[in-house]
């Protein structure tokens, strides 16, 4: 089955009996009004077959599907995508950083947020927590104690109990709790194989070390679960190890007439000099671009991203406001850097953000604990 990752959630909670909520995927009634979305950052859909002997806990669930993400594919947008059901141009999530519209060329990092900009009316879409809860469904949020208060907690996954915890044990303990009444959907997340991605890439013995104990975690989280609860195991994006490296501005003429770098090595939000801001500058621009990269990027203008439903069918006044001027979607394994962010930008090794399948596809995987 193909599915879009804003259908997984709201069918979950559809299966508990939220009214608001769509079953689009088929999982069917709740078989003991016990769910858990298990989140696993930075794990694509072919980690499944080619590192299969390294987790024969998550090799054993039933395949549910390929999902697709949202571009880009990248965790602000994707979890955006997850918890409110809606595309990236209704959640107005449109990558890891934005210009916020109108501030002097200031940039919203979404993981790390920025007080000045309010997370309400940043993200203004009911998430599903928000709307189960009204419903008497108990949600429950099981994450690393350091994002419990941060902005963009506050802004994607608005409603839940927050259940911090930063060890396995505690993980699970957390979550077992969280399904002692019911009906009630636990969100439990992990970035432990995202972060190795970055620092040493796919592949690399910290990668592999951080699956297997994600792989260890699964199998004792469902040795502690009550039966009849129901596991479904995602991602939010995969990730591909850098090729080549493209410094913006150097040695090339990338940077002339770009006020801001947004985004991410892989999907660049470029924003222009307010003083060269036009359609038709922003058609130069995103000339000069494709004309310098070729075939290692696929350039847009904001109309084209727009016109190709880039963010979805929808694209709202804030988000048209956000988006880049123009939008480079880099190819292979090419990564533009911001000259302002060099070093830390070089240094990762693992990369997302783009459309290529490997970043855009991740597996939907489930199993009811007997």
């Amino acid at each position: 089955m193909h599915v879009h990752l804003s259908q997984v959630t709201p069918s979950i909670f559809s299966a508990l009996g939220l009214s608001t909520a769509e079953d689009s995927i088929n999982v069917g009634q709740s078989p003991m009004g016990r769910e858990i979305l298990f989140l696993i950052d930075g794990f694509g859909a072919e980690v499944l077959d080619i590192y299969a002997s390294h987790i024969p806990t998550i090799s054993r669930l039933t395949h549910y599907g390929i999902v697709k993400v949202s571009f880009p594919s990248t965790t602000a947008t994707n979890l955006a995508t997850l918890i409110t059901g809606a595309l990236p141009g209704v959640h107005g999530m449109l990558g890891y950083t934005v210009q916020v519209p109108r501030s002097g060329g200031r940039i919203l990092n979404a993981l790390r947020w920025d007080e000045r900009v309010d997370p309400l009316h940043w993200q203004p879409v009911p998430t599903l927590f928000e709307r189960a809860m009204a419903e008497g469904i108990q949600v429950s949020h099981v994450a690393a104690k350091r994002y419990e208060n941060s902005g963009f907690t506050r802004a994607v996954f608005r409603g839940a109990n927050y259940k911090g915890a930063n060890h396995v044990s505690d993980l699970i303990a957390q979550t077992k709790d969280a399904l002692r009444k019911t009906p009630a959907f636990v969100y439990l997340y992990v970035n432990d194989l995202d972060s190795a991605g970055h620092s040493d890439g796919v592949g690399s013995e910290k990668w592999l070390l951080a699956l297997r104990m994600i792989d260890q975690m699964l199998a004792e989280l469902m040795k502690e679960m009550p039966q009849g609860v129901r596991i479904w195991l995602t991602s939010d994006h995969g990730m591909i190890n850098v090729g080549e490296k493209i410094v913006i501005g150097k040695d090339n003429s990338l940077q002339d007439n770009i006020a801001v770098i947004g985004g991410e090595p892989r999907a660049r939000h470029l924003y222009l000099n307010l003083d060269h801001d036009s359609p038709s500058a922003r058609i130069e621009v995103a000339g000069v671009w494709q004309e310098f990269l070729g075939d290692r990027a696929h350039i847009l203008t904001r109309e084209q991203a727009i016109a190709n439903n880039l963010f979805g069918d929808i694209a709202s006044i804030d988000a048209c406001d956000r988006m880049g001027d123009v939008i480079a979607i880099t190819k292979d394994t090419v990564v533009l850097i911001d000259p302002a962010r060099v070093e830390k930008e070089s240094a990762m090794v693992g990369h997302h953000g783009s459309d290529s399948e490997i970043e855009s596809q991740v597996a939907l995987l489930t199993t009811t604990l007997s």
